[in-house]
């Protein structure tokens, strides 16, 4: 090329919020963009905007409906259509990640599928944070920037000077996440153990290693119906945990999360904001993640490496 081609970000409906802090970031103006809707509930995304031999980011998180992982296909698509230089999807939450195996007879692996929807439909790389299963990046074939909200969450919990910490992991499944998190801080590791009937439904849930006096810090990467992280908040407390707290990159907070979440033994529980809050919460608070974005599609864009956030 010629020329360093230029570098646009555009959002889609539902991560506007968070495409404009990442443009505060990065200096420039966000992409204009626009998306039609028709009376029977379609819709056609259209860039305002020249995107011809540019570098096209779109960022978008995928949660429910699946309007949103559908408008960032169509915007993908006619980023290629515009004759776009590279195109790069920004997808914060993914969803559909949960669903990465077959645990069951007869069901689909939808993280597979909207892996392969996204190939096809010609994306060249995907930068997305905190998959449910580290195993879904080779579900694509194009390049996948898998990076993690540990690098925000770490320095924050550092700075909060608790006394007694320990890291704990409200599932057997994130003993791996929070096994990183206590090497990072230098502190001893807890899991609580659970057994499930059915889907979003906890029965029974047991606790492995001591916090008696201690300043406990839950680490996952989602909270949906918030089922599990209060019942271990309360476990831990009964104890004999001085504090507990919980650190989520993903606010899905879907049913009574926020009711749980109120009435439960968790002082705070913190989150990235890379799905919209709801509702509001006296207990809940934001780390933003437009900082984290904004430097990977600096470094991206300028190929530079981005090794340091795969913590």
């Amino acid at each position: 090329m010629p020329r360093k081609a230029p570098l646009k970000v555009f959002t889609g409906t539902a991560t506007s919020y968070l495409t404009e802090q990442i443009c505060k970031y990065l200096n420039i103006e966000m992409g204009r963009s626009s998306c039609v809707l028709f009376s029977d509930g379609e819709f056609e995304p259209c860039y305002d905007e020249t995107i011809r031999g540019s570098y096209v980011f779109i960022v978008q998180s995928t949660f429910p409906s699946a309007d949103n992982l559908w408008e960032l296909l169509l915007m993908i698509d006619a980023a290629k259509r515009a004759s776009a230089y590279k195109v790069i999807a920004v997808i914060p939450y993914f969803g559909y990640a949960r669903q990465d195996r077959k645990d069951k007879p007869r069901v689909s692996i939808g993280a597979k599928v909207a892996a392969d929807v996204l190939s096809v439909t010609g994306v060249d790389r995907i930068i997305t944070v905190d998959l449910h299963a580290d195993q879904i990046q080779g579900f694509f074939n194009v390049p996948v920037d898998h990076l993690y909200a540990s690098s925000l969450f770490i320095p924050y919990i550092k700075k909060m000077n608790l006394p007694n910490v320990v890291i704990a992991s409200p599932d057997v499944g994130g003993t791996k996440r929070a096994n990183t998190y206590a090497k990072l801080l230098e502190t001893d590791l807890v899991i609580c153990h659970k057994t499930r009937s059915k889907a979003n439904v906890v029965n029974d849930m047991t606790v492995i290693g001591d916090v008696k006096g201690k300043d406990v810090i839950l680490v996952d990467d989602i909270i949906d119906t918030a089922g599990t992280i209060t019942k271990a908040a309360d476990l831990l407390m009964e104890k004999g945990a001085s504090s507990v707290r919980a650190f989520a990159t993903h606010p899905v907070l879907s049913g009574p999360a926020y009711e749980r979440i109120e009435k439960s033994a968790l002082e705070e529980v913190f989150f990235t904001d890379s799905i919209p809050l709801r509702a509001k919460s006296e207990k809940i608070k934001i780390v933003p993640l437009a900082p984290l974005i904004a430097d990977v599609i600096d470094k991206v864009y300028y190929y530079k490496s981005i090794s340091t956030f795969f913590i």
